[in-house]
């Protein structure tokens, strides 16, 4: 039990205003506050709203979606377990059942409710659009009925608590824990997001009933217990201890320390084998959280060791991190550029991960990632057309991305996702003392309520190289204004009302501005962006085209590609992991990229003619990423 000690201390005198799930959000809502210091703080989301453009095009395709999921659908699986389906008009029968994941014979189901508590909450904040918000009362307000149905414990959740005891005992089970950390959280986020009070009460009694059911077993329990999938329950415990400063629940975090995973980790062992990757990333985003309650230098430079590896040596081009959800050998990449790469979820979970890291260190570089994994993953997960998501994204050339159903289809990615389109605005804009950084450049709007400033940031961005700032209502004080300067940018071009500004930083860092700001003034930042190959380190005749942050695809059409939704059929769950692309032989898959040419915005031709375009713009056709160089 390594932090308990200290928390406990802690929580006698850390009664105060606090940081947050991130630093800076939500203030006012805590009851123990981060004492690790941090270089940069997150704006609340409600202080953020994106503008018209490509990224707010997905937001509201995932928003459209989000809504049309009535919520007696999402309680059902919890009410058919609590039994309190009389009373109800029409009663059991009258309800269409979830399918897939969300089946009443999948021991994860339920999770997806968890998910949208927290992107109903994430959405409202993002958009302030009622509707969220009396979506997310409605299920809270169901599952507390269900709560009390259950008994006086506390345990919430769609499936019978055998499921957990089954787990204590060693037994087959999927994950309970998993689906009861999207509950707590989704809970959490309600209550922070929304200010639902409910939520907070009905997760303060699951952490009662987990504590209760918990603490006080054996090491060896606990061991055996934590061998099967637990999802982010360390850190879900973190954030129900800050706000509701009972110390039973960093308890509970502690208690979800996996020592066999992380204790290596601690010691500078970086090889995880064939691990399940998302089982990882979530252990050590509870890492960092509780860096941020204690200080300890065990869990920074953990977490900190953790981040580098991943985005160094496992990520592909797209940021995207996996194969069959699993690690593999980073020094055999190109062995592993298969139709079953980027399980959307460790995506979803780095970039948690990276916006702890940033808040602590305020490194340039963790951002160069997250705009990476973000355009190039969270971006191409989304259909265009339907709004339905991947759960993988296929490295395999001559694959093609395989979504979602509306109805049956409720994956962990799908989960996650309907949250990851939500909070595109999270990771724009960050603060420190009277500093603004401006990390990705998204056309947005910035209300800095402290500060009083008004900001928009208008831009095309990665159509065209450039975005403009436009002041619309200056801080009374001095400002410092501090733009990300990508590692892939070249040399920029920055004009403050139309006269130049020397740069004298350089690739992935800073680009400083220190004045006293008035409204009306314009901030115009051009980023040369250039086509380049980045090679798989074992095999240079292996490489994507990229341009500027952004990963391109080629086209390979349509042939013998089956209907873009396959997983119509209720009783389908898995099949992803095996599904068969149909590639046709002889696909065109080599490139000579010297002969590519630009044709205007982010679209290319190869020299025979081949269209190549963003992967994220890349639907229902075949594509190459990694292609076979000719030189």
């Amino acid at each position: 039990m390594k932090y308990l000690p200290l928390l406990i201390a802690l929580s006698a005198t850390l009664i105060a205003p606090a940081q947050s799930v991130y630093p800076g959000q939500h203030r006012g809502k805590m009851k123990v506050e981060s004492v690790a210091p941090c270089r940069a703080e997150s704006f609340d989301l409600s202080e953020v709203r994106l503008l018209p453009g490509r990224v707010r095009d997905n937001l509201e395709r995932d928003s459209a979606w989000m809504v049309s999921i009535p919520v007696g659908r999402l309680l059902h699986s919890f009410r058919n377990n609590a039994g309190v389906y009389a009373g109800l008009e029409g009663g059991y029968e009258s309800v269409p059942k979830l399918g897939g994941w969300e089946s009443l014979d999948c021991d994860l189901r339920g999770h997806t409710t968890g998910h949208l508590l927290s992107a109903y909450s994430l959405m409202y904040a993002a958009t302030g659009a009622d509707v969220f918000k009396l979506k997310g009362d409605s299920l809270v307000d169901g599952l507390a009925e269900v709560q009390r149905a259950l008994g006086t414990s506390g345990y919430l959740s769609a499936f019978p608590e055998e499921l957990i005891n089954r787990n204590l005992r060693g037994g087959r089970v999927w994950a309970p824990w998993y689906t009861l950390h999207k509950l707590f959280s989704g809970l959490i986020d309600q209550y922070l997001y929304t200010g639902n009070e409910q939520a907070l009460q009905v997760a303060t009694a699951m952490g009662g009933w987990a504590y209760d059911k918990l603490i006080g077993r054996d090491e060896d329990t606990r061991r055996l217990m934590l061998r099967n999938e637990f999802g982010g329950m360390n850190e879900a415990m973190l954030n129900l201890y800050a706000v509701t400063g009972d110390s039973r629940f960093n308890e509970l975090a502690d208690y979800f320390y996996h020592n066999d995973v992380l204790d290596p980790l601690a010691e500078g062992n970086t090889d995880f084998g064939t691990k399940h990757t998302n089982t990882f990333i979530p252990k050590v985003i509870g890492e960092a959280r509780a860096y941020e309650f204690t200080g300890s230098e065990r869990s920074r430079d953990l977490s900190r060791l953790f981040w580098d590896e991943m985005t160094a040596r496992h990520a592909f081009a797209t940021g995207e991190l996996s194969q069959k959800e699993h690690f593999f050998d980073p020094a055999r990449m190109s062995r592993h550029l298969n139709g079953y790469t980027g399980e959307t979820c460790c995506t979803y979970n780095m970039l948690k991960l990276s916006r702890h890291i940033f808040c602590r260190d305020a490194d340039p570089a963790v951002a160069d990632y997250y705009e990476r994994a973000l355009y190039n993953h969270i971006l191409a997960q989304q259909d265009t057309a339907s709004g339905m998501v991947c759960y993988f994204l296929p490295l395999l050339s001559g694959a093609h991305k395989v979504y979602s159903t509306p109805e049956h289809s409720f994956w962990c990615c799908v989960g996650s996702g309907f949250e990851s389109h939500a909070k595109y605005a999270e990771s724009i804009y960050y603060h420190s003392g009277d500093e603004l950084l401006v990390n990705l450049f998204i056309p947005s709007e910035l209300h800095w309520r402290d500060k009083g400033l008004r900001l928009r940031q208008l831009t095309r961005f990665p159509e065209e190289e450039t975005t403009l700032l436009v002041i619309d209502e200056a801080p009374a004080g001095k400002m410092r204004l501090s733009l990300r300067y990508p590692a892939w940018s070249g040399r920029p071009e920055v004009r403050v009302n139309g006269r130049r500004v020397a740069v004298k930083a350089g690739p992935s860092s800073y680009i400083s501005i220190d004045r006293r700001w008035r409204s009306g003034d314009r901030v115009e930042v051009t980023y040369p962006m250039s086509l380049r190959v980045e090679r798989t380190p074992d095999d240079p005749a292996r490489g994507a085209l990229v341009y500027g942050p952004v990963v391109l695809a080629g086209d390979l059409g349509t042939e013998g590609m089956q209907a873009p939704a396959p997983f119509s059929d209720p009783t389908v769950r898995n099949d992803y992991y095996t599904y068969d692309y149909h590639i046709p032989a002889g696909l065109p898959t080599s490139l000579d990229p010297s002969g590519v040419t630009r044709e205007g915005g982010l679209h290319f031709r190869t020299a025979d003619g081949r269209r190549i375009a963003p992967l994220y713009d890349t639907h229902r056709r075949r594509y190459v990423v990694y292609w076979n160089l000719e030189n």
